[in-house]
């Protein structure tokens, strides 16, 4: 699965007198980051549509971790919202999630200015995805992805978003066989 993930929107926090807490987040489309030298990336508006639109069930996490949820659509905690211009969610973890080591540790690195990003975890769907090249540079732009979690996250490589980890694979969508082999190997 991959990550990418947001901090021109980030996470936003406010408690309930009732314990609980509501989280608010965006994941901006359209803005371009250096992945590394000559790779570049960007998700293009609504790439995460078709999970949200089917109404599949989708988690909040902390750090990317299944065993550290927060909130989740099943749950009817989780509320996201793909747009022409961000995926936003708003989370409301329960008095009683609040209460778990993890929430506890997530909403004490939050306070403290550690965990502000939002991570989208997703596959990308066949043929979502095109890479082109820019003189020495190759842009990738992500149009369809499978969300399947997004997390609150400490590290941040998109100068308006966050990501926590890359692993992709050009496939078929590559415009030539030795270009398909370099973009294979590529691993942050």
């Amino acid at each position: 699965m991959l990550y990418g993930g947001a901090q021109g929107g980030g996470l936003e926090l406010r408690r309930e007198e009732n314990g609980g807490v509501r989280l608010g987040g965006r994941f901006p489309y359209g803005q371009e980051t250096t992945l590394a030298r000559g790779r570049a990336e960007r998700f293009a508006a609504r790439a995460f549509a078709a999970r949200i639109e089917a109404g599949a069930d989708i988690h909040l996490l902390v750090q990317h971790d299944f065993a550290q949820p927060l909130a989740s659509r099943a749950a009817g905690t989780l509320t996201l919202r793909d747009t022409d211009q961000a995926l936003e969610l708003e989370a409301r973890i329960t008095p009683e999630m609040a209460q778990t080591s993890w929430a506890r540790d997530f909403l004490a690195a939050h306070a403290a200015g550690l965990v502000r990003g939002l991570s989208p975890g997703f596959q990308v769907a066949p043929g979502g995805d095109t890479i082109e090249r820019r003189g020495e540079e190759l842009l990738r732009t992500v149009r369809a992805a499978d969300l399947f979690e997004a997390s609150a996250v400490t590290v941040a490589a998109y100068p308006a978003a966050q990501i926590e980890a890359r692993n992709w694979n050009a496939g078929q969508d590559a415009p030539d066989s030795g270009l398909a082999r370099m973009l294979n190997r590529w691993r942050i």
